[in-house]
């Protein structure tokens, strides 16, 4: 790699550092004037019927450094996380980090795996609809496309249980495994990740986005003089084609997965972050939630910084603009 290229990518990744630590500072302060305007408070659903009086209540707010101002609240929990201290579960008594840190993972195999379901389907759909046009085979496998982006993910996640449970058998009405369907473990886990990779609703955007882009590029005059060399056209049309479209389209599609991944988690019973920010949502544990949207605001922008990271290696003067 050429030094400018390299200069090229830490201005812009010194840039795009600056940027989300901003985000995510507004974000934070955003979520916490949120929950702290909402209702009661984190120990309403805690502490009231199991104390009996109300100084007792109040006595154990105090303790725990709710009595004070928001202001106040939000500095010490601001203060904690800049030291990798993310506060303490009020539902389990478990710091946030570590309980994050156990889920993440496994939200993180769901993304990346539905992320690769997604593009395995929708690249080599879109790629040979724009060197072939709309033919006999492409033109049904784009309607396909939008058909199986239509369907609500919580609708296919509950087909394919029922097909699996009660048609094939493989899996108890529990979720669980007995001696006989112990060795299909690795299909269960298998299908949160095929379900959200084709029902995330983005195959058929992915699809319209890099014919688009693809058929873009083969029009242009070096592709055409490519050809007419009998050069390999991939290779010329890899990068602006497909390389920098792709990363693009996944950056923005994000969100959309994150969203559609605490749906799934819920159906399959997946240990994951979605599934944790629904039960914090539920018993009002703050600090959950709080680490929950500042990890999915990371993940969000580190899309976002691969995206111009790959575009800054592809095209080094975009650096300075």
């Amino acid at each position: 790699m050429k030094l400018s290229a390299v200069r090229s990518i830490a201005l812009v990744l010194s840039r795009e550092l600056l940027i989300t630590a901003l985000l995510l500072l507004g974000v934070s302060l955003v979520v916490f004037i949120i929950l702290f305007s909402s209702p009661g408070d984190p120990f309403s659903v805690l502490l009231d019927g199991q104390m009996s009086t109300a100084e007792v209540r109040a006595g154990v707010r105090e303790a725990m450094g709710v009595s004070r101002s928001a202001y106040a609240q939000y500095l010490s929990w601001l203060m904690g996380m800049l030291q990798g201290n993310f506060g303490t579960s009020i539902r389990t008594g478990l710091p946030v980090l570590t309980e994050l840190l156990h889920v993440g993972w496994n939200t993180l195999i769901l993304t990346i795996g539905s992320l690769l379901v997604t593009l395995s389907i929708a690249v080599p759909i879109a790629l040979y609809s724009a060197v072939r046009g709309m033919d006999r085979i492409s033109w049904p496998l784009t309607m396909f496309s939008y058909v199986i982006s239509a369907l609500p993910v919580f609708w296919l996640g509950y087909l394919v249980i029922y097909f699996f449970t009660h048609k094939l058998g493989l899996f108890p009405l529990a979720f669980g495994f007995s001696d006989e369907t112990q060795r299909f473990r690795w299909l269960y886990q298998l299908l949160p990740i095929l379900v959200l990779g084709v029902g995330n609703g983005t195959i058929s955007e992915v699809i319209r986005f890099l014919r688009q882009e693809m058929g873009g590029v083969m029009a242009e005059d070096y592709i055409r003089t490519a050809k007419a060399k009998g050069a390999a056209v991939w290779k010329h049309s890899f990068t602006e084609g497909l390389l920098i479209p792709v990363t693009e389209i996944v950056a923005s599609k994000i969100p959309f997965i994150l969203g559609g991944a605490v749906i799934v988690e819920q159906v399959f019973n997946w240990p994951g972050m979605g599934r944790m920010a629904w039960q914090a949502a539920q018993d009002r544990d703050y600090p959950v939630i709080m680490g929950i949207t500042i990890i999915a605001a990371v993940l969000v922008r580190m899309g976002s910084l691969v995206q111009s990271l790959v575009y800054v290696a592809v095209n080094p003067r975009a650096a300075k603009e």
